[in-house]
C-alpha cells in the first residue's frame, strides 16, 4: 500500500465558509479557522483510491492543484478507480467536477463514487448551511458510476471497510483500507488534526461534538493496538500519524 497526501494548501475559513489560501503575506492578518485541505490517494494492488476531493483549488495558471499533485506522482485522473466521500461539506467535494465552457464533467471519469445517501439527503434539507455547495451537490448526482450507500457499515471491497459514525455531520462515514497487514484509517473531520487526540474536547463546529470526542478515544486505542496509519485531512503540518 502506498499513501500519498495531496495537499491543496493551508487555508483560513470564515463563518460563511469562504476559504482563503494562507501565504507568507496573508498569514499575519488572516482571520477565521486555519486548516489544511488534504485529500489522500492510496494505491493498492487492486485500486487507486481517492479519499475526498478537496476544494478544487486552482493554481495561478488556472490548473487544479489536485491534478498537478497527481501528475507529480505520475498518476492520471482517469486512473482513479474508487472515490470515497466521507461527507459532503464543500471543502471535501468541490474537486469532484471539472468545469468547462459548456458545462462540466467528472474530474475522475473512471472512478466509482461512493456516497452516503442519508448524508446527501441531510445536505439537501439544509440549504441555509454555508458548509454545503449546492451547485456541486446537484452536479454530483449527474456524474456516472455513483454508488448510493444506505448501510451503517460494511465492506466496499476485500481491502476497504466503512462505518457511518456521525459526529461532525449526522451521517459522516470513515474508512479503513487494509493490505498486507497494513491499515490506513481515515476519520475525516471527526479526526482531522493531531491536536484532536491531544486535547479531548467536544467541538461546537460538529453536529454532535460529544459523540466525535468519544469516537476519537476509541480510535486512538485501536490505532495503538493495531498499528494504524491515521490520515489527517485538516492538519496544518502533518499528513499521517503512525501508531
Amino acid at each position: 500500500m502506498k499513501i500519498i497526501p495531496l495537499k491543496e494548501g493551508n487555508f483560513s475559513a470564515n463563518k460563511t465558509k469562504d476559504f482563503s489560501l494562507l501565504t507568507e503575506d496573508s498569514l499575519p492578518t488572516a482571520t477565521g479557522i486555519r486548516m489544511s485541505v488534504q485529500p489522500f490517494l492510496i494505491i493498492t494492488k487492486n485500486d487507486y483510491i481517492l479519499l475526498d476531493t478537496g476544494l478544487g483549488w486552482k493554481t495561478p495558471e488556472g490548473k487544479t492543484v489536485l491534478s498537478d499533485l497527481l501528475k507529480k506522482e505520475n498518476v492520471k485522473p482517469d486512473q482513479i478507480t474508487k472515490l470515497l466521500l466521507s461527507h459532503l461539506h464543500k471543502d471535501h467535494i468541490q474537486g469532484i467536477i471539472k468545469n468547462k465552457e459548456n458545462g462540466f464533467e467528472a474530474a475522475f471519469p473512471n472512478a466509482t463514487i461512493y456516497v452516503q445517501k442519508r448524508e446527501f439527503d441531510f445536505a439537501m434539507e439544509n440549504r441555509d448551511n454555508p458548509s454545503f455547495d449546492f451547485e456541486t451537490l446537484n452536479r454530483l448526482t449527474q456524474l456516472p458510476n455513483i454508488v448510493w450507500m444506505h448501510e451503517d457499515q460494511g465492506k466496499i471491497s476485500d481491502e476497504i471497510s466503512y462505518q457511518v459514525v456521525g459526529g461532525h455531520t449526522p451521517f459522516m462515514q470513515v474508512f479503513w483500507i487494509t493490505e498486507d497487514e497494513e491499515t490506513a484509517f481515515y476519520g475525516a473531520d471527526d479526526l482531522p488534526q493531531e491536536s484532536y487526540l491531544q486535547y479531548h474536547l467536544a467541538y461546537k463546529s460538529d453536529f454532535n461534538g460529544r459523540k466525535a470526542k468519544e469516537l476519537r478515544r476509541v480510535w486512538e486505542k485501536e490505532a495503538v493496538e493495531n498499528h494504524w496509519k491515521v490520515l489527517l485531512y485538516h492538519d496544518l503540518d502533518k499528513a499521517v500519524i503512525e501508531f
